[in-house]
């Protein structure tokens, strides 16, 4: 539970007792309208359902990786295998709200609250956030006892969650406009007041461009990289680096995140002179990892080091591997290590940091 008192309180609107999104403080019946009105059962598969499930990430079991899993917890909005389903079932509806995929009807608020997570993956950046690297997550195979095990750790005694997020009802979903979710936030009147003051950015995000290595060939035998960055219409780049396809740049960047934010996209570029700067690669950067953990645990100053998030690597995105989000010496930062796209070859070091509006 979190402290009534505490100056990091953030209250949470319920559907459901572990359903994780952040409230508005809107008025309880207004609330309460918002959902009933959903209520009407869809039959089939949902259009939505389905593109949902399309996604990489959504094609393996939340809990234990099993593929093609056909059973969701709407509440929790992770896809899960038959086995894992029967787990979620004897938690009981409050805590996971078990339905099939193919077999039964949907109403549109199991439908929405499923595409408003976004799917495993998102889901697991929360529950999974501070889970052990020697902790045995289950396997498609293991036994019961060992499923059961780990899915009541995850999702009834949130034992991966950071104990003052350890909540009783919520669905914490700061999520990206472009990408057709909503970003629901609890702000203090301050800062509300300093976001509209700023055209509703709700923070400053700081890039460090460290280095690029093994970049692509442009020129006859080497290339002229810099890079640049966009964010919204916000566009901002480093300096060019002559000939060097390894090069260092240590070069900090800075970029407002407005309310409704989309992926941040980095585009490397050769330099010519007599003719247009051909591009050397391209990828994107979810900052919703690292803006859901930074506003949930709001000063960071006032805590210890620790791990708050986690962004997880999969083939739909050009992560190396998984990064994760820490407050370090009162910071919040994540180191992103990136696989160029539509290019040869090229890889991307990055450290992102997260800066309040009233810092």
């Amino acid at each position: 539970m979190i402290d009534p008192n505490s100056s990091h309180q953030f209250r949470f609107k319920t559907r459901s007792r572990y359903n994780l999104v952040v409230d508005q403080g809107l008025p309880s019946e207004e609330m309460s309208n918002r959902y009933s009105k959903n209520d009407k059962p869809v039959s089939g598969t949902p259009r939505k359902l389905k593109e949902l499930m399309l996604k990489s990430d959504n094609r393996i079991c939340a809990d234990c990786g099993a593929p093609d899993p056909k059973w969701v917890s709407a509440n929790i909005g992770v896809f899960i295998c038959l086995k894992c389903s029967d787990v979620h079932r004897r938690l009981g509806s409050d805590i996971s709200k078990v339905l099939s995929v193919t077999l039964d009807e949907w109403s549109d608020g199991d439908i929405d609250s499923m595409v408003e997570v976004g799917g495993n993956s998102y889901a697991n950046s929360i529950y999974e956030a501070f889970l052990p690297k020697e902790y045995p997550k289950p396997k498609p195979h293991s036994s019961n006892e060992d499923r059961t095990k780990f899915i009541r750790s995850k999702y009834e005694l949130q034992e991966f969650l950071k104990p003052s997020l350890r909540i009783v009802s919520s669905k914490m979903s700061f999520k990206s406009c472009e990408s057709g979710k909503n970003f629901d936030s609890s702000f203090n009147s301050n800062n509300s007041r300093k976001a509209a003051d700023m055209g509703e950015f709700i923070g400053v995000l700081r890039v460090k461009v460290i280095r690029g290595t093994n970049l692509a060939v442009r020129d006859m035998l080497t290339s002229d990289p810099y890079v640049v960055l966009t964010l919204g219409q916000q566009r901002v780049q480093t300096t060019v680096k002559n000939s060097n396809l390894n090069p260092i740049w240590n070069e900090e960047l800075t970029l407002s995140i407005p309310r409704c934010y989309g992926a941040l996209k980095l585009q490397v570029f050769d330099h010519d002179v007599f003719s247009a700067d051909d591009i050397m690669g391209e990828a994107e950067v979810d900052l919703q990892p690292m803006v859901t953990a930074a506003m949930a645990f709001g000063d960071a100053k006032l805590l210890g080091d620790m791990q708050i998030g986690k962004w997880f690597k999969t083939s739909d995105n050009a992560l190396i591997k998984d990064s994760t989000v820490n407050i370090i010496n009162g910071n919040v930062k994540q180191e992103v290590f990136l696989k160029l796209q539509n290019v040869e070859s090229g890889e991307m070091e990055l450290e992102l940091e997260w800066i309040p509006l009233d810092a």
